[in-house]
C-alpha cells in the first residue's frame, strides 16, 4: 500500500493538472473571444508548433493502457510487444509525408470531413460513427480500466469509485479548456510519465544487477527468447514476424494516420511544416517506449525468478493450476522496488497517462459530434451551440465508458484485448485512407460499399472468434485477421471502383498524389528542420534497433 506522502504527492499532481488544465483553457477562451471560438476551442485556433503536436501525440497514444499493459507483456513475453511501439515510428513517417499535408491544405477541422471532400457524405457519416465508437472503447473505457486497476491496487480504494473521480476531474477541464487545455497539460504529462517510468527502469536494473545477470536468469530458466521482437513461425506468441510486418500496417496506419484522437493533434497545427515535423519528434520518442515500458516487465520477471520480487500477491489456483494475474505486475513493482516519496512520483505518472488518454479522446469525441452530426441538421448553428454540444457528448461517451469496464475486464491482458479489438474494426478505414490518397480512381461508391461491408466483416469476425473460441478460424492470431481484412477489403474497393467509376469533384482532384514523390516536392525547412533528412534518420535508427533485438 502507499504510505501518505506518496498519497499527499499524488493527489496535489492531479490538483495541479486540474488548475492548469482550467487556467489555461479558460484564459485561451478569454484572450479569443471575438474569434471563430468553435475552431480555438476544438482545434487551438490552427496554431500549434511542432514540439507540442510531438508530445501531445505520444501522450494521447501512451496512457496508463501503456504503462501497466507493456509491463504485463514484458513480463509474459519480453520484448515482443514493443514492436507495436517501434511500427509506429514507420507510420508516423507516413503521417508526416503523405496525409497531413492533405489534412493541412484542404483546412479540414475532421477526418470525416476529409473523406466526404475526397469522397462522399456517406463515407463521412460512416467514419463519425466508427470514430466516436473506437474512441469510447479504445481510448476512454481501456485506459479506465487500467486506471482503476492501479488505483485499487495502490490505494485499496474501490475501483470505481477512483475512475469516476479521476475520469471527472479530467473531462471538467477538457470540456472547460477545449484543445489548448488538452495539448498543453498533455505536454506536461509527458514530462511527468517519462520521467516516472526510467525511474522505474533504471531502480529495476539496478535491483537485477546489471544487463548480464538478466541474461543468465533467462538462459536457466530457458527463457532467452524474450529478448527477441521478432520470433519465428509458429512461436507460442501467435505473433511471428511476418504478422508484425504484414498486420501491423492495417492497425497502425488507421491508428496514427485516420484516428480523429490522435490526428487532431496534427489538424491544429500552425502550418504544413509543423504538421510534418511534430509527427516525426513523437517517432523519435517512440524508441523509448521499448527501454522504459516493456524492459520492466522483463526485469520484473527475471527478479520474480531469483526472489528479488515477490509476486505470491499475484497467484492463484484456476483448474487445479497455479497461474499468475500479471496485470497487477507495474503496481507491484512501485510498491517493492520503489522508495518512499518516489512512490509518488511514480503514481503521478500513471495518473499522467490515465487523464491525458481520456482528455484526448473526450476532446475528439467533442469535436466529431459537433462538427460531423450536430453542424449537418444545425447548418446555420452559432459557435456557442457547436461548443455545447460538444460538451454534453464528452459527458455522455464518459459516462458509456464507465459501463463497458466489466466486459472489458474480462481479457486476460489488458494490451491484447485492446488490439484485438482495434484489428477488427481499423482494416476497412485503413484501405480507403491509403486508396484514398494514392489512387485517384478510388471513387466515391468503392468507399463508402468498402466501409460497410469491410466493418460487417470485421464484427462477424470478431463474434464469431468470441461466441465460438475452439474453432480453426477463433485460433487466427489477431495481426493476420487484420491483415486479411484489409487484404480483402483493398481487393474489394478496387473491384468496386472499376465497377462504380469514380467522378471527381473539383475539390477531389487535389487530394490525392499524383506520385509518391510528389509529396516531397513541398518546401522545407533547412538543416535538421528538414522532414526529409528527420525521416530518413529515423527510418534507419528503426532498421538498426529492429536488427539489434532480432
Amino acid at each position: 500500500m502507499v504510505q501518505t506522502p506518496d498519497l499527499i504527492i499524488s493527489a496535489l499532481y492531479v490538483l495541479l493538472i486540474f488548475a492548469i488544465g482550467l487556467w489555461t483553457g479558460l484564459r485561451h477562451k478569454y484572450k479569443t473571444a471575438n474569434k471563430n471560438a468553435a475552431d480555438e476551442y476544438f482545434l487551438a485556433g490552427k496554431k500549434l508548433r511542432w514540439p507540442m503536436i510531438g508530445l501531445a501525440l505520444f501522450a494521447t497514444n501512451i496512457s496508463c493502457v501503456h504503462l501497466v499493459s507493456l509491463a504485463q507483456s514484458g513480463f509474459d513475453t519480453g520484448l515482443l510487444n514493443g514492436d507495436f511501439e517501434w511500427m509506429a515510428a514507420f507510420t508516423l513517417i507516413l503521417l508526416a509525408l503523405f496525409f497531413a499535408p492533405f489534412y493541412i491544405r484542404s483546412g479540414i477541422s475532421t477526418l470525416p470531413d476529409f473523406l466526404e471532400k475526397r469522397y462522399d457524405r456517406a463515407s463521412r457519416d460512416w467514419l463519425t460513427i466508427i470514430s466516436v465508437v473506437s474512441a469510447v472503447i479504445v481510448h476512454i473505457a481501456f485506459s479506465l480500466l487500467a486506471g482503476g486497476i492501479v488505483l485499487h491496487t495502490l490505494f485499496g480504494v474501490n475501483f470505481y469509485l477512483s475512475v469516476i473521480v479521476i475520469a471527472v476531474i479530467t473531462t471538467i477541464y477538457t470540456i472547460a479548456g477545449g484543445l489548448t487545455a488538452v495539448v498543453i497539460t498533455e505536454s506536461i504529462q509527458t514530462i511527468v510519465l517519462l520521467c516516472g517510468a526510467i525511474i522505474m527502469s533504471i531502480t529495476a536494473y539496478n535491483k537485477m544487477g546489471g544487463w548480464q545477470p538478466m541474461i543468465d536468469t533467462l538462459q536457466h530458466t530457458g527463457q532467452l527468447n524474450k529478448l527477441s521482437m521478432l520470433r519465428p513461425h509458429g512461436d507460442a506468441s501467435n505473433m511471428p514476424w511476418y504478422a508484425v510486418f504484414l498486420g501491423y500496417p492495417a492497425l497502425g496506419i488507421w491508428y496514427w494516420c485516420a484516428d480523429q484522437t490522435i490526428v487532431q493533434r496534427v489538424l491544429g497545427a500552425k502550418d504544413e511544416n509543423h504538421a510534418r515535423i511534430g509527427p516525426l519528434f513523437c517517432g523519435f520518442i517512440k524508441i523509448l517506449p521499448v527501454f522504459i515500458f516493456v524492459m520492466p516487465g522483463l526485469f520484473a520477471y527475471t527478479l520474480s525468478q531469483t526472489g528479488h520480487l515477490d509476486i505470491s500477491g499475484l497467484k492463484s489456483i484456476q483448474a487445479g493450476k497455479e497461474v499468475v494475474d500479471s496485470k497487477g505486475i507495474y503496481t507491484l513493482m512501485i510498491t517493492q522496488l520503489i522508495p518512499t516519496g518516489l512512490v509518488g512520483v511514480l503514481v503521478a505518472a500513471l495518473l499522467s497517462g490515465l487523464m491525458s488518454q481520456i482528455s484526448g479522446a473526450l476532446n475528439s469525441i467533442a469535436t466529431l459530434v459537433s462538427y460531423d452530426i450536430y453542424k449537418r441538421y444545425r447548418p446555420n448553428a452559432s459557435d456557442t451551440k457547436l461548443i455545447n454540444a460538444g460538451k454534453i457528448t464528452a459527458g455522455i461517451s464518459l459516462i458509456v465508458s464507465l459501463a463497458l469496464l466489466p466486459l472489458l475486464n474480462n481479457y486476460e491482458s489488458i494490451f491484447t484485448g485492446l488490439n484485438d479489438i482495434i484489428a477488427h474494426i481499423a482494416p476497412p478505414i485503413t484501405c480507403v485512407f491509403l486508396l484514398g490518397i494514392f489512387w485517384g480512381k478510388a471513387s466515391a461508391a468503392s468507399a463508402k460499399y468498402t466501409l460497410w461491408i469491410g466493418s460487417a466483416m470485421g464484427i462477424i469476425a470478431f463474434a464469431i472468434s468470441k461466441l465460438w473460441p475452439n474453432t480453426a478460424f477463433s485460433e487466427i492470431p489477431f495481426m493476420m485477421m487484420a491483415f486479411y481484412l484489409f487484404s480483402v477489403c483493398v481487393a474489394m474497393q478496387i473491384t468496386l471502383s472499376y465497377i462504380f467509376p469514380v467522378q471527381h469533384t473539383a475539390e477531389s482532384t487535389k487530394l490525392f498524389w499524383r506520385s509518391p514523390f510528389e509529396p516531397l516536392s513541398s518546401p522545407a525547412w533547412s538543416g535538421l528542420g528538414n522532414y526529409k533528412l528527420l525521416s530518413v534518420i529515423l527510418i534507419l535508427i528503426m532498421s538498426v534497433l529492429f536488427w539489434i533485438f532480432r
